[in-house]
């Protein structure tokens, strides 16, 4: 595993800024609160509310339980470092915080993907709903996409540990698999072309089938007659499409960009959009405009009237 006469990696980080290291530490220390805060909510809310018992829910509430996990796993280390000045990580440590980022993101491309279908069905298919995406297929998607996440990141930290490293200065924040890449004294075509393939699996073609059925979707809408229905036949996709454009276009920013291309210290803050950011807008998006999820909260609010001037924010 990582071949080489260390037992550390030591991560540079923002050591370029460091004026601006404190400032990133407390940005980060929010947004991974509000994250934890965000999508403990809205998984609870979920659960609690029988009317949140729906497909669409349900896989929201797979994203957020990812999002919590995705960002523990990005950001927990980081700011442990901060606070402890020591910026290492263990090699042991280092792969398995490759293979949980990896793993991670490469579900939620898939669960959005997914998502999208949900949409489709919902839409195009209404009287069939219920029965097309009945519990016992909701559990299957979810499994298989945590699976296909799992697997593909369990080929691809495999295939970078039985490199050489030269180096164990990590240009990054975190063990990100094309920073470690950068250490490798051999020849990494092997590994570039496994994660080609990879990355056109689980970034060009979800973003395919997702724009296949938001397509469909649109074509579903323009025919609705009525301009209530259309407003919220349009309201349910909205956020969705907004967590895809976040999610993909960091993502395809990052992994899908010319070998060529050199801009490691914009790759460290396109990194903290996608695993602070992103995670953290997820819950926000999805329950702004969503009238279900005002409706369950201001419910719950009022079973458990614990601040009762909460009620007002939504009305």
């Amino acid at each position: 595993m990582f071949q080489g006469n260390w037992t550390d990696f030591f991560f540079l980080g923002f050591c370029r800024y460091p004026k601006g290291e404190a400032i990133i530490f407390v940005l980060c220390l929010l947004m991974y609160l509000v994250t934890l805060l965000g999508n403990v909510t809205l998984i609870s809310i979920t659960i609690l509310d029988s009317h949140l018992h729906t497909p669409m829910y349900f896989f929201l509430s797979n994203l957020s339980f990812l999002d919590i996990w995705y960002t523990s796993s990005a950001l927990t280390p980081m700011l442990a470092n901060f606070v402890s000045g020591k910026n290492t990580i263990s090699f042991s440590g280092c792969a398995t915080q490759m293979y949980f980022s990896l793993a991670l993101g490469s579900t939620e491309c898939v669960l959005l993907s997914v998502m999208a279908y949900d949409r489709y069905v919902a839409i195009c298919n209404p009287l069939r709903y219920p029965i097309i995406m009945n519990r016992r297929v909701c559990v299957q998607i979810a499994a298989g996409s945590w699976g296909t996440g799992c697997l593909t990141a369990l080929v691809e930290t495999m295939s970078v540990l039985t490199l050489s490293v030269c180096n164990n200065s990590i240009n990054h924040f975190t063990c990100e698999i094309l920073a470690v890449l950068k250490l490798v004294c051999v020849d990494t075509s092997m590994v570039q072309l496994i994660m080609l393939v990879i990355s056109v699996l689980l970034l060009p073609m979800p973003m395919l089938l997702i724009c296949i059925s938001y397509a469909f979707i649109l074509s579903s809408i323009l025919r609705i007659s009525s301009v209530g229905g259309r407003s919220k036949a349009f309201s349910t996709c909205a956020a969705h499409l907004t967590v895809v454009v976040l999610f993909y276009g960091t993502a395809l920013s990052m992994y899908l960009k010319p070998s060529a291309v050199d801009s490691q210290e914009i790759d460290k803050f396109m990194a903290l959009v996608y695993a602070a950011l992103t995670p953290m807008l997820n819950p926000i998006i999805y329950s702004l405009r969503n009238k279900e999820v005002k409706m369950a909260v201001k419910n719950l609010l009022i079973r458990n009237p614990f601040n009762s001037d909460l009620i007002s924010i939504f009305k």
